[in-house]
């Protein structure tokens, strides 16, 4: 493929995608944006520390830069240029650091943009304890979910119009003759869920559970409210478990009819929550929870809530998966107000590219970081976020890196 504005790097092989499986060289071309504000910052740390351990694993990663955000607007006069698209789309695997969406116009979000147009349907965000970093929670050692947040409709699909225009009085008054009554000052927004893509994030769900010996999928809805669209979502989720997965899946009321309770190592229970009522179980029941699969808006609070309970934003890794692709990004935002000082935890941006490795099928990789990072961590070596809370040895973005790196080569 010719770029307008980007050279591909000569060496490294592409990854493919035959038969629903990637093939991944040992030396894959793998594109990455820098982004916007922290992202200069907490990207090249994390690259060195990937590059250090796909190293160790007898790997090699070649580097590909493309541009989003300030960086692309300066080159091409947009912000997300179709090289960058065309980028991920023809080596099939990206990490990028946080954007911030331009005031004006132009973009809702170019976060969104970027997953809708890839059709990157399944926004999945582990969250895990890291041991020594400081949490709300008594026992913080028990959050180890995978949250699955469908990445392409609910509030993302953007159906809305204000107050006043023509296009709200019009709805306004259509409605009106099917016996709807809405105030006629009222802004109108609507939120589609299909049962196409309801459940292909479900499946994928479902999958990830099977390949990594978790024991649940709890379907997260408002469904005894809003009961065509995020009720379908929960119809439609247990659909696609029964109808795809008989063997493999049983329903909560099935373990205790047919299991009294007692699970079987060879079946995962598909169950579901309200929305509004997860966020205390994940506080009061949290070890019953595995892999959670909801709608967009669901997931978006879920996710931070979540994050929270182990320490923030800071250490919370996310990716974005479609169909053969992936692109990879920390929780967090550009944080313009700290870029180019050296000083935020990267973290999150190291464990999204351990995510990556994951999806590469590089998982001694991915534990490798993922240690590394915990042996850093409690060894006190930590940047100001978590310094405040417990004390030890203050160190910059580059320094904690560094010390990562050191300790993942004593692994």
């Amino acid at each position: 493929m010719r770029f307008e504005k980007i050279s591909p790097p000569e060496e490294g092989k592409k990854i493919e995608y035959k038969n629903g499986k990637l093939i991944v060289p040992d030396n894959p071309i793998i594109p990455y944006i820098v982004g916007d504000g922290i992202g200069r910052d907490v990207v090249p740390a994390a690259l060195d520390v990937l590059n250090a351990a796909a190293e160790k694993i007898g790997k090699e990663v070649v580097w590909f830069r493309i541009y989003a955000g300030e960086d692309a607007y300066k080159m091409y006069g947009t912000y997300l240029p179709e090289d960058t698209l065309n980028a991920i789309r023809e080596y099939r695997v990206a990490i990028k650091g946080p954007l911030t969406t331009p005031v004006g116009g132009g973009y809702r979000s170019l976060n969104v943009t970027i997953r809708q147009t890839l059709d990157l349907y399944a926004c999945v965000r582990p969250v895990y304890y890291i041991d020594g970093v400081p949490s709300p929670l008594k026992n913080p050692e028990n959050v180890d979910i995978v949250i699955f947040r469908e990445n392409t409709e609910d509030v993302y699909a953007g159906i809305e119009w204000p107050k006043g225009s023509k296009e709200a009085i019009s709805i306004i008054e259509f409605l009106s003759k099917m016996g709807a009554k809405i105030r006629e000052d009222s802004g109108i927004g609507i939120k589609p869920i299909s049962e196409y893509a309801t459940k292909r994030l479900v499946r994928l769900a479902i999958k990830y559970a099977i390949e990594n010996g978790r024991k649940s999928v709890t379907l997260v809805h408002k469904g005894n409210i809003m009961k065509y669209t995020e009720g379908a979502f929960r119809d439609w989720g247990y659909e696609v478990a029964k109808e795809e997965f008989p063997e493999l899946t049983i329903t909560e009321d099935e373990l205790w009819e047919k299991y009294n309770g007692n699970q079987p190592e060879d079946k995962i229970v598909i169950k579901d929550r309200i929305a509004d009522n997860m966020f205390q179980q994940l506080l009061t029941r949290t070890a019953e929870y595995d892999v959670l699969a909801m709608p967009n808006l669901n997931g978006d609070y879920m996710s931070d809530f979540a994050a929270g309970l182990v320490g923030g934003l800071g250490i919370a890794p996310g990716s974005n998966i479609g169909d053969g692709m992936g692109v990879f990004e920390p929780v967090h935002g550009s944080a313009p107000k700290y870029a180019g000082q050296n000083k935020v935890n990267p973290t999150a941006e190291i464990l999204s590219g351990a995510l990556m490795f994951e999806f590469l099928g590089w998982k001694d990789g991915a534990e490798l970081i993922k240690k590394a990072i915990e042996v850093t961590i409690k060894s006190r070596i930590v940047t100001y976020d978590i310094h405040r809370h417990v004390g030890g040895k203050l160190v910059g973005t580059k320094e904690f890196a560094l010390a990562v790196i050191e300790n993942m080569q004593s692994l």
